[in-house]
């Protein structure tokens, strides 16, 4: 009896020892696309933790998981032009959280929000006001990939110091006020109207120099054949033109009067 009690003392205390370790010693799992950061008493620790199952020390040690997973932020900004014209821009901004410094970020920083709403947002906005600043309103039109890539070298290089790196930015929309858009589109139909104007004014001036040419060649044609045209040769024309035939002269009435033909075959006979 004493035996089979004994054991069932040992039993309890093995199977409650087990029970403890499993308890007080927790799995902490980090999924993929996420670091955790390992805290000791609330401590940020230099050891970060990658993707699958940890051991850590209950009460001593807390992980916060980051994700480092490419996140999608969209931003609206206002900012002016060179020549002071309110040019509104809607943002694409894809970044993620660099891995190797996940620890670093959270304890300067915090979570993933916090970067976003501390960092992200008000580092978008100043370098878009710093980079249109250097355009005119209509250059950011024309030059729109220019104005792309400063941007996103300047926010590369301003967030990498926040331990954030950019994968790729979108200026998705870029628009004006509206008072600037009547006067792009009073002036795009003001060029429009001087262009036709231009070729009503080309097409006239062709038309008069292709009249005054004509008339050159008229007077130069008239002039050559009243140098040319002599008596001898006007009256050697009309003899090879003549079919051998006089006139005959007719009175209103229709009645023959005089027949040149007549006479001259009658003055033969």
């Amino acid at each position: 009896m004493k035996t089979n009690n004994t054991r069932q003392i040992v039993g309890k205390w093995v199977l409650i020892f087990v029970l403890s370790t499993i308890l007080l010693t927790p799995f902490v799992v980090v999924s993929a696309g996420e670091r955790g950061v390992l805290m000791q008493f609330g401590k940020v620790q230099d050891k970060i933790l990658g993707e699958g199952i940890h051991i850590i020390i209950p009460i001593v040690n807390t992980v916060k998981n980051l994700s480092v997973r490419v996140q999608k932020q969209e931003i609206s900004a206002e900012a002016s032009s060179k020549d002071l014209q309110d040019v509104f821009t809607d943002v694409a901004l894809n970044w993620h959280i660099l891995s190797e410094e996940a620890n670093v970020i959270f304890q300067q920083i915090g979570d993933e929000k916090q970067v976003v709403e501390k960092i992200i947002n008000p580092a978008v906005e100043e370098v878009l006001k710093a980079v249109i600043a250097g355009y005119t309103a209509e250059e950011i039109i024309t030059k729109r990939e220019e104005v792309k890539a400063g941007v996103d070298d300047l926010l590369t290089t301003r967030l990498a110091n926040y331990h954030v790196g950019v994968d790729d930015i979108s200026l998705v929309h870029v628009h004006f006020s509206k008072r600037f858009r009547d006067a792009v589109e009073t002036k795009q139909v003001a060029e429009q109207e001087a262009k036709r104007a231009e070729f009503v004014a080309l097409k006239a001036i062709k038309e008069a120099e292709k009249k005054v040419n004509l008339a050159k060649g008229e007077a130069e044609a008239q002039r050559l054949v009243r140098e040319t045209l002599t008596p001898e040769i006007l009256q050697k024309q009309t003899i090879e033109k003549w079919d051998g035939k006089l006139p005959t002269i007719v009175s209103e009435s229709g009645n023959e009067v005089l027949n040149l033909g007549k006479f001259i075959k009658t003055e033969g006979n």
